[in-house]
């Protein structure tokens, strides 16, 4: 939107120029003529993504929007975009915490390369949105995407899914460009966006370690029931942020 401000008048009541001050305000589009606004459009863009499968097409349609995040960091601490506050924002928002943990928790039960190739895919990803995320670019059904990840890899875990690497790579690496763009469009202006990144990146592999970890310990005797659990656990809280 274009406002017209009038310039300072000299002593003979005219302005310095002979006309007025033009300012933009970004976020609109508006038509001028002799100094008066006349009209305003703004517009938005939707898209769709596809590939999450039927379970998730069906989250898709009942969620509501949320905020990536909800913990404390969003005062003065995420404000600064320090490494600190980038280390703690995974571990405040729940569903990040959940998809994080169960990451791991899959890779432990398949075990083999996937021990180290999801959550790598995972990070790596993850950083990946993150920078589109910081470049404006609009990822369609972001934040729903976000909820049907949790979903989907609490299923993952409850039925000790194995799938072949490559496949389950391609997974991760969806799930992680979604939770990165959301990191990445929630940062301020001119914050520390490097720091924040690697400290957001580290935490996102310690939650990684500590669900492979957890799997890896409870691969015999009741652990494995209580992963499963654990994975149910995780599907049930992701269907519940999407309809809160």
């Amino acid at each position: 939107m274009r406002c017209w401000l009038p310039m300072a008048a000299n002593n003979d009541g005219s302005t310095r120029d002979g006309r007025a001050r033009e300012h933009r305000v970004p976020g609109t589009i508006t038509s001028t003529t002799t100094g008066t606004t006349t009209g305003t459009t703004t517009g938005t863009t939707t898209g769709t993504i596809t590939g999450l499968g039927a379970v998730a097409a069906a989250l898709l349609g009942t969620c509501q929007p949320a905020l990536a995040h909800s913990g404390l960091e969003h005062t003065a601490a995420f404000a600064s975009g320090s490494f600190a506050s980038g280390f703690v924002h995974p571990w405040t928002g729940l569903d990040h915490l959940l998809a994080l943990l169960t990451v791991g928790l899959w890779a432990g039960l398949n075990g083999g390369r996937a021990l180290w190739a999801w959550p790598a895919a995972f990070v790596g990803a993850m950083l990946a949105g993150g920078a589109l995320g910081l470049a404006g670019i609009i990822v369609p059904l972001a934040e729903p995407g976000i909820l049907a990840s949790v979903v989907l890899l609490g299923l993952l875990v409850l039925t000790a899914a194995r799938l072949p690497l490559g496949l389950g790579t391609a997974l991760i690496v969806l799930f992680a460009l979604l939770h990165g763009h959301a990191h990445g469009a929630e940062l301020p202006e001119g914050a520390a966006a490097g720091t924040y990144m690697a400290g957001l990146a580290i935490a996102t592999a310690l939650l990684n370690a500590i669900g492979i970890a957890i799997a890896s310990l409870s691969r015999d005797g009741i652990g494995a029931p209580l992963v499963r659990g654990v994975g149910a656990a995780v599907a049930a809280a992701g269907v519940a942020l999407a309809v809160i």
